[in-house]
């Protein structure tokens, strides 16, 4: 089982003007969220994963020094499979509007 996803706009916008390293990274960091999806435990620390001030049901998680995505779960596409929902990525100025 796998969790599934969507992008929003600004989620696909911000990826593309990321370089090629910071995709790579984005993408290494997924895979670990996804294995630790799968094994349904706690996200690893390194993921720094945590909620949004001000933002309720909105989380960040980190994948680089200065990269940040955000993300919210939504409805289950597939049952027993959480829905990630990613909305922005980038460096901190993504919590401006997270």
């Amino acid at each position: 089982m796998s969790p599934t996803y969507a992008r929003e706009p600004a989620f696909a916008r911000e990826f593309v003007k990321l370089t090629d390293l910071q995709q790579r990274r984005f993408l290494t960091a997924v895979a670990a969220m996804v294995a630790d999806l799968k094994a349904d435990r706690a996200f690893r620390p390194s993921l720094r994963v945590k909620s949004v001030q001000g933002w309720p049901g909105v989380w960040e998680m980190t994948w680089a020094p200065d990269g940040r995505a955000t993300f919210e779960y939504g409805p289950q596409r597939r049952p027993g499979e959480p829905h990630v929902i990613w909305r922005r990525i980038g460096t901190h100025a993504i919590f401006r509007q997270p």
